[in-house]
């Protein structure tokens, strides 16, 4: 939307900026795969396949990215961009095959709902007590709830 001459023509990109020891969270582009190039510093990055049949499902593929080096996140899966250097910032150009990407950070969405999804069924869900759901929800809730 903010450069006429690219709307409609199915592709976004993002430049990201991560500070020393800075993420870009686990999250999900429902409508889009996203290739990533490293401009400046170093990510480790990686994602989660899909749910398929074993043995394959749920595979967690991970790459140390340094200047020059390019990464595809497939549509719709579970990724994430950090960067390990604690004293330097690092820079990546993000491209996507949709103008509307769409964006659903996990954490967010899972404990930061509004309203709240039920603590049982998040404490069933990732087979740990209440009392560490409601923790999570807390983080998420009140202060820091957009």
């Amino acid at each position: 939307m903010q450069i006429a001459g690219l709307n409609t023509l199915g592709i976004s990109i993002a430049r990201i900026d991560y500070a020393p020891l800075g993420q870009n969270p686990p999250h999900t582009h429902p409508r889009a795969t996203e290739i990533l190039t490293v401009l400046e510093g170093t990510l480790y990055v990686g994602f989660v396949t899909s749910n398929k049949p074993a043995p394959n499902r749920n595979k967690f593929l991970s790459k140390v990215l340094n200047k020059g080096d390019a990464f595809v996140f497939p549509v719709g899966l579970i990724h994430f961009q950090f960067n390990p250097n604690p004293h330097k910032p690092a820079v990546a150009i993000a491209a996507l095959s949709s103008q509307n990407p769409g964006a659903i950070t996990i954490a967010n969405a899972v404990f930061g709902s509004d309203p709240q999804i039920s603590d049982d069924v998040l404490a069933k869900a990732f087979q740990v007590e209440k009392n560490t759901i409601d923790w999570l929800q807390a983080q998420f809730w009140e202060n820091n709830h957009n």
